[in-house]
C-alpha cells in the first residue's frame, strides 16, 4: 500500500507568502505565548487565578527616628499621616488596586471598598 503525496501540500520555506511565514515574520507566535484563547480574541489568564497575593490594608503611616520608636511602651500613640475618616489604602503586594473604609464584619474588621482602580490600571500597576 503506498500512499500518494501529490495531495498534500507542503509549506515551501522560500514562499514569504505562507500563512506559516507571515505569522513568524509578524511575531505573533512569538509575541503571544498564551494562545490558549477562548477563540474570542481574549486570552485564557485562568493558570494565574490561583497565585497567592499579600493584601493589605494601610491606615497610615509615619516616620520617626530610632530613638523614638525605643521609646514606645504600652499605651503608646503613634501619629499617622490621614486624617480621621479620611478613606483606606488597599494594596496587594504593595500596588494600591483599591480604597476603602472601615467596618466590623462579626466582631472583626474588615473594609468596604468605595473606590476600585480599574482592572487594566491594576495589570499595568503591577509592573
Amino acid at each position: 500500500m503506498a500512499t500518494s503525496d501529490k495531495n498534500i501540500e507542503q509549506p515551501d520555506p522560500m514562499d514569504t507568502d505562507s500563512e506559516a511565514s507571515r505569522e513568524a515574520s509578524s511575531g505573533n507566535a512569538a509575541r503571544n505565548p498564551h494562545n490558549a484563547s477562548a477563540g474570542d480574541g481574549s486570552v485564557n489568564m485562568e493558570f494565574v487565578l490561583d497565585i497567592p497575593l499579600e493584601v493589605t490594608v494601610e491606615l497610615g503611616r509615619t516616620k520617626m527616628l530610632i530613638n523614638d520608636m525605643l521609646k514606645l511602651g504600652q499605651g503608646s500613640v503613634i501619629e499617622l499621616t490621614k486624617l480621621a475618616g479620611e478613606s483606606l489604602d488597599i494594596l496587594a503586594n504593595q500596588k494600591p488596586i483599591a480604597r476603602g473604609e472601615v467596618v466590623v464584619v462579626n466582631e472583626k474588621y474588615g473594609v468596604r471598598l468605595t473606590e476600585v482602580i480599574s482592572p487594566m490600571e491594576r495589570i499595568e500597576r503591577l509592573r
